[in-house]
This record gives C-alpha cells, structure tokens and sequence, in this order.
C-alpha cells in the first residue's frame, strides 16, 4: 500500500512539474510599450487630461517628506494583502519601512519594502508617443533609464529628461508610467532562485512559473493571473495560483492616493500609471490564461509523454504558444506605433479605448473578476484568430522563434502578403474587443485613485 500510494505521489509531482514547464518561458510583456495603449483611455478622462502642470520631484524628495506616514500606510498595505490575497507571502519583518532610518539608504529601503529592483532608481523622465514633440527637453537613451539588458522593444522610442523642480503634465506623467514595470525592471529577480542577493532576503519563495534564468522571465508571476483554470488544472498544477498582479494593483493605488493626500501629486500620477500597467497586463489572453490553445487534457497528456522522455511535443507546444503570444503583442505595437506617426487617432483600436465608457464602480475584485475574466474567456477565440490571420510560419510552425526575428518588425506586411488584407481587419477588431475592458475599468481605477476611494474585497 506505502508503495502504491508513493508511486501514485511521485507521478502527480512529476506531472507538476511537466505542467511547470510548460508555461511559456517567453513573452512575459503583455502589451510592448503600454502608453500606446493607455493614451487614449487616459486623455478621455477630463480630471486627467485638463489638469494643469504640476512639479517634478525625485523619489527621495517624496520619500523624505512624510516618513512616518508613509510607514504607517506601508503597513496598513501589507495587512491588506494578508487579509485579503490568499497566495500572498508574507513580508519578512526586517523589510519593513522604518520612518528613522538612514537618508543614505531611503530609496533602498522602500524598495525592499515594497519589494522592488532595488537597482531601479526611478529616474525622472517621459516617455514620448510614436510622432510626439519633445520640445527642448534633452533626449536620453534607454540605457540612461533601465539596468535591463535588452531594450530592443523601445530602440524606435523617444525618451525625455524632466528636472526637478520643472513641470510636468499628469497626462504625460501617468501614460509613461504605465510601461516602468516593464521598461525599469521593477519585478525582475525577485524570488530566491532568481540569483538576487535581495530576491533571497525578500520572502517570495522560489519563482512558482516562467524560467527564473531568463532576464524578463523572472517577472511572469507579477504579470499574469491564471484566476480562472479548470480545477483539475489547478490540482495538478497548483503553481498557477501563485500570481502576484492584484497585489501590485492594490499597492500603487494605495501609494497614489497616499501622494496625492500629502501633496505629491506627481507621485500620485506616477504611481496611478504603474497600477493601470498591471491592470492592462491582465486584459491579455496569454496572461489570463496558461495554455491558450492548448486545453488541459492535452496538457496532461504532453506532460505524461514528457516524463518518459519523449520531449517533442512538449517543446514545440511551448513554442507555438510563446510565439502566439509574441505575434499578438508585436501586431499591437506596430499597428499603434503607425497610428500615432501618421496622427490617425480614429484608428479603430485607438477609437474605441478613447470612446469607452465608466462600468461599475472600481473595486479590488474587478482584476480577477472582470478583467482577466475577460481575457481568459476569450483565449480560445485570440488563440484561434491568431492561428488563421497571422503568417504560418509565425504561429504554426514550432521550429521557428518569432521572439528574435527581424521579420516580426514586417508582421503586418507579412500578413496582408499571406492572408489578405482582411486578416488585419480581423485581428484589429478582435484585439479592440480585449482591450475595452480595460479602457473601462482604468477609467475606474483612476476614479477611485482620484476619489481616494479604499476599494472593496
């Protein structure tokens, strides 16, 4: 019986960790360059796009101006998350945010409490749309603002120095915050088997998905919310659960009303803009759900011919779901960057995020509830669109990388080329549709941050 019931335990481990691998090992950015998207959504709301300039201040100048306050909150926030995140790990007590520490070390010392990059130094700059005028504000290369090595997603962007003590519009201010996630590395090496000497220190645990020895990859637990798997899924791989977004959701509304209460309202937009990046995350089919594509019967099956050793299937069904990921991401970037260039604010991705209206009243359940809801409803159907519109070899063919091809900067071209032009069509409205939730529930979430509204669980 021992025998049996061992033997039974060590094929569920072994498929646990089939099922670990997967999870797509690249592609962990939902959206390249988020304030293509977030622009228009932002510059529809009227308490953010007529709001005049207000001043620019250094992350130590905010920091040093309310300590004790701010000590407070970030423990009142770490209560939250206790209460109310069920996978939520806990904050070693030796981080914690002390009010009397060393001015030295302010900057360090709210990043581990928040747990954060510490390497990012949240320098003060903008990020300009595709054709937009940056006046005589000095240019600065990404390598000036990120420590990542690959900034290749922002080679065509335009990056602007703001001064403290200069101005600053909240419109430019919250549209370029929404791509720092991303762009600054702020979720990058966190877990102790990140080979971080602060991702040992910071409680997370080992990276529950995504490869930990990729540069972006160790982020994915941050950026996706797989909310809504089928239980069994969930049995053999309850790694899925162990998603992080809702988390940094609640935290950087919480830090923007927390700005805008003590007269830092250019924190509090920038902060506003960090939340709306994972809020947008979750608007993503392949962030909202593990496999699109892929279902969980044949997922247990490619992992049970992966642990006889037969590694073929499992290979190429990563593949084929990383470069999904990556087409449909690459589409959106290209397709906007051209719009914005060409001044074409009508186009119908654009149109749509800028037309929609508020929903419901924002609440701390609307991003699993709502917004990834939505996204993984319509994982099947993106997965589907992308199969039929997108070249062949981009999405069908598991022996080539879409991620490092000089050909995705032609995606468009090359589908019009193969599958006719109503395959832009096509694609363009089914990613209008993911998008609108968004748009409505980042109106939301801006309301409640502008409202000073704590949510509801």
């Amino acid at each position: 019986m021992q025998r049996t019931l061992w033997r039974n335990k060590r094929i569920v481990m072994l498929l646990i960790v089939g099922l670990a691998v997967l999870i797509p090992q690249a592609g962990v950015m939902a959206w390249s360059e988020h304030p293509l998207v977030t622009y228009p959504v932002m510059a529809a709301i009227p308490e953010v796009s007529a709001s005049e300039s207000v001043t620019v201040e250094s992350i130590e100048t905010f920091l040093s101006a309310e300590p004790k306050r701010l000590e407070q909150l970030l423990l009142e926030e770490e209560a939250w998350a206790q209460k109310n995140l069920q996978w939520y790990p806990l904050l070693p007590a030796s981080l914690a945010f002390k009010a009397d520490g060393s001015p030295d070390t302010l900057r360090e010392r709210f990043c581990h409490a928040i747990r954060v990059n510490p390497r990012v130094k949240f320098p003060c700059y903008l990020q300009m749309l595709p054709g937009g005028y940056a006046g005589e504000r000095p240019p600065l290369r990404p390598s000036e603002i990120s420590f990542l090595t690959d900034t290749d997603d922002w080679g065509e962007t335009t990056f602007v120095s703001l001064y403290p003590e200069g101005g600053a519009r909240p419109l430019e201010i919250v549209v370029s915050a929404t791509d720092e996630p991303d762009l600054l590395g702020l979720d990058i090496g966190l877990f102790e088997d990140n080979r971080t000497e602060f991702g040992k220190i910071y409680g997370f645990g080992k990276q529950p998905f995504g490869n930990p020895n990729l540069e972006y990859g160790s982020q994915a637990p941050f950026h996706m919310g797989f909310y809504h798997e089928s239980g069994i899924m969930y049995f053999f791989a309850g790694f899925l659960k162990k998603a992080l977004p809702e988390y940094r959701i609640h935290l950087y509304k919480r830090l923007a009303q927390f700005a805008f209460e003590t007269g830092h309202p250019y924190w509090g937009w920038r902060f506003t803009g960090l939340g709306l990046h994972y809020l947008a995350d979750l608007a993503q089919p392949y962030h909202a759900t593990a496999l699109p594509g892929v279902g969980t019967a044949r997922a247990l099956e490619i992992s049970i011919v992966d642990m006889i050793g037969i590694h073929g299937p499992k290979n190429n069904a990563v593949q084929l779901v990383s470069n999904r990921h990556t087409a449909l991401e690459k589409f959106v970037q290209v397709v906007l960057q051209r719009a914005y260039k060409k001044g074409e604010l009508n186009q119908p991705i654009l149109a749509a995020l800028g037309s929609a209206k508020d929903g419901e009243p924002y609440t701390d359940r609307v991003p699993r509830d709502v917004v990834s809801k939505l996204a993984h409803d319509k994982a099947g159907e993106t997965d589907r669109v992308l199969e039929e519109t997108m070249p062949r070899k981009f999405v069908s063919d598991p022996t080539f990388e879409l991620g490092t091809s000089v050909e995705r900067r032609q995606i468009v071209e090359m589908m019009a080329s193969e599958k006719g032009p109503q395959a832009t069509e096509r694609l363009t409205l089914l990613v209008r549709d993911l998008l609108i939730p968004f748009a409505v529930q980042g109106r939301g979430y801006v309301h409640a941050v502008l409202s000073n509204d704590k949510g509801q669980q």
